[in-house]
Parts: structure tokens; C-alpha cells; sequence
């Protein structure tokens, strides 16, 4: 027997109509399709409106399905602590249109890193966002958005030319003067706190 959707797509309907598309549910999970124009209206409403409480933003991600009409989707996951209960929203990137969606930034601060993760790795570009940078990849690589699947297993440069860019960087260049200096005061911490942070964080480098 299939699970009924969520009572949220119901009144996700009543209140933004035709922006609200098809829904699916799939394991146990609602997942409902929104209008790009209006999907940072709904997630809003999703978030502060009495009954709804999905406060929780749990990941932003983006799936690619190699369709070549609608190639890319991008996947906000919801959850309401107080229930609990969880929505998964998506909007549909038809191809030949841009890979772009609004911020979610000013909803849920931490937003941030996730918006730069998809940027990086599929390419889709979070629009208001206050610092949208790679944040897997380094700056300047220049062989596209790893995720996606037309990115070659290998990428798209030999591994001659991968590590002559590696140690061509400047890895410097991309950090702040406060990160920098933070970084060259490690050692002159103690040597407990030092041994604490290394085992915190492995794989730091003195």
C-alpha cells in the first residue's frame, strides 16, 4: 500500500497553485515540484507558517539524470523538528534554460556552504547569494563541475597536466588575511594544544 503524501502539498496547492507541480511519494518520503520563480516563496512559507515549521534545513543538492530535456534538478530537504516530519522539494532545470535558482540564504544561514557545494560540483549558480565560491575544488580549476555526468571518470586534463596546475597554484591567494594569520600562529600554541588540534582534524599540516 502507498503511503499518502505529506498534508503539506495539499496546502502548498491552496496557496501557490499552479507553481506547485507533481508530487511523488517514494520510500515513505512526499517530494513535491515547484516553480523555479516561486520556490524561495514557498520555502519560506514552508518555514514560518504556523502548522508547517519546517525550520530544519537538513541538505541542498542537485541530481543529474543525463535527460536531455530537463538534465538537472536541484533538491532542497525539509524537516519539521517539532512533529517530526520531512518534504523534500525540487525544481525542474529544463534544458536551455540557465542553471540558476535563488539563495535560501537569508531562510537558513547555513545555506551557505551547502549552495557552494552544489556550485562546485554540478554547476548551478545560487542567485543573491552573499559568497558564491568553489568550496571542494580549488579557484582556478578549470575542468568543470565534478558531479555532473558528462564530467570524464579521470576529468578532462591528463594527470601530467592535473598536477603541473596543482603545483602551479597559489593556494594562498584564496584565503583571508585573518584565516592566514591564524594558520601561521598554530605554531606558536603549546604543545598540548597543538596535539589536540591535530587529533581533532587529521591531516593538518604544521
Amino acid at each position: 500500500m502507498t503511503a499518502p503524501p505529506s498534508p503539506s502539498v495539499a496546502a502548498l496547492r491552496k496557496e501557490f497553485g499552479d507553481a506547485i507541480g507533481r508530487h511523488v511519494v517514494s520510500c515513505g518520503d512526499t517530494v513535491v515540484y515547484v516553480s523555479r520563480e516561486r520556490v524561495h516563496d514557498v520555502l519560506r512559507w514552508l518555514k514560518e507558517t504556523p502548522g508547517q515549521g519546517y525550520t530544519y534545513l537538513t541538505d541542498i543538492t542537485a541530481v543529474d539524470y543525463r535527460d536531455p530535456e530537463c538534465p538537472l534538478e536541484v533538491v532542497w530537504q525539509l524537516r519539521a523538528l517539532d512533529r517530526p516530519a520531512d518534504l523534500r522539494v525540487k525544481v525542474a532545470l529544463p534544458a536551455g534554460q540557465p542553471l540558476e535558482v535563488p539563495t535560501v540564504w537569508d531562510l537558513w544561514r547555513g545555506a551557505n556552504w551547502l549552495e557552494r557545494e552544489v556550485f562546485d560540483m554540478f554547476g548551478v549558480l545560487f542567485i543573491g547569494h552573499p559568497d558564491l565560491r568553489r568550496i571542494l575544488m580549488w579557484e582556478t580549476y578549470a575542468e568543470g563541475h565534478p558531479l555532473r555526468k558528462s564530467f570524464p571518470l579521470r576529468g578532462h586534463f591528463s594527470r601530467s597536466e592535473q598536477t603541473r596546475q596543482a603545483l602551479a597554484g597559489n593556494p594562498e591567494a584564496h584565503y583571508s588575511l585573518e584565516e592566514l594569520s591564524i594558520a601561521e600562529e598554530y605554531k606558536n600554541l603549546p604543545p598540548d594544544v597543538r596535539e589536540r588540534l591535530k587529533q581533532g582534524k587529521r591531516g593538518f599540516v604544521e
